[in-house]
């Protein structure tokens, strides 16, 4: 028994099944078993190593390389699941509803009709599930999303010129705080801070580790300390290039820590491992 790694959608989430099939291949299409019914999905990896983050003994199973025949149900499911989210904006309106749906899908086996919306408050969607219900005969789940997997789902490009990260490679969405912005000096002004969903950029995460790490390695602000040229207060530091600026006697003097030939070692010997 192995492990494969698979998408539902091709911006969505990495998922971890188990599989026999020898035959199996990176980017074929499969049918799998979820909790919510078959599903037709696209393998992302194989042979993927046990770990604690992935554990193979509560894992759903790869049931089979697709078929044209699952293929041609899949095309179908997703043309109906298009007529079902024109319906079912209607019905929001007709209803006044204070919510928005994004997209609906089928599973492969038809089991359930899912639809995914976003709502700045809770709202009261049964009698919308009992109309969808009366009318598709199947399963109605309804799914609310917050504004980051919206932008996941719709994309866009970011402030760096390039697409979302979220819409591109990120497999999850990681915890952002303001903390990580004030860890890096950057200044806490909502349009450079922000992504296109209103909430704070995913790529503040990317180097905040690099950030903690060399911060410790230097002085805090305000803090006196000991230089070659005397003693003075910090008043400045640069996180990057790994310098301080000192305050003594009223001239300032730019040192570098004697602790960064010592923690690059131990960098790179991390990583290396």
């Amino acid at each position: 028994m192995k492990i494969c790694g698979i998408k539902f959608k091709d911006t969505g989430k990495v998922y971890y099944f188990k599989y026999e099939d020898k035959y199996l291949k990176k980017n074929l299409t499969v049918v799998v078993e979820t909790e919510k019914g078959e599903q037709f999905a696209k393998v992302t990896d194989i042979d993927i190593k046990e770990s604690k983050n992935i554990n193979i003994e509560n894992m759903k199973p790869v049931l089979r390389i697709s078929t044209k025949k699952d293929y041609n149900n899949y095309l179908n499911n997703l043309k109906d699941a298009k007529l079902a989210l024109d319906y079912a904006k209607e019905l929001v309106k007709k209803m006044n509803i204070k919510m928005k749906i994004l997209d609906a899908s089928y599973t492969l086996d038809r089991k359930q009709l899912i639809f995914n919306f976003i709502s700045d408050d809770r709202v009261d969607f049964r009698d919308l599930v009992k109309e969808l219900a009366a009318k598709y005969k199947t399963r109605i789940e309804l799914h609310q999303i917050g504004v980051r997997d919206k932008s996941k789902e719709i994309g866009g490009l970011g402030h760096c010129g390039r697409p979302l990260c979220c819409a591109s490679f990120l497999n999850g969405i990681d915890t952002i705080s303001i903390n990580m912005a004030k860890n890096q000096n950057i200044a806490l002004n909502p349009s450079k801070i922000n992504g296109a969903c209103g909430r704070l950029l995913c790529c503040l995460a990317y180097e905040d580790d690099v950030y903690t790490c060399h911060r410790k390695l230097l002085p805090k602000v305000g803090e006196n300390v000991k230089t070659p040229d005397g003693e003075g207060r910090v008043v400045s530091i640069d996180i990057l290039n790994k310098k301080y600026t000192v305050e003594i006697n009223g001239d300032k003097c730019v040192y570098e820590s004697d602790r960064i030939k010592w923690f690059i070692w131990l960098w790179y010997d991390h990583i290396s491992k």
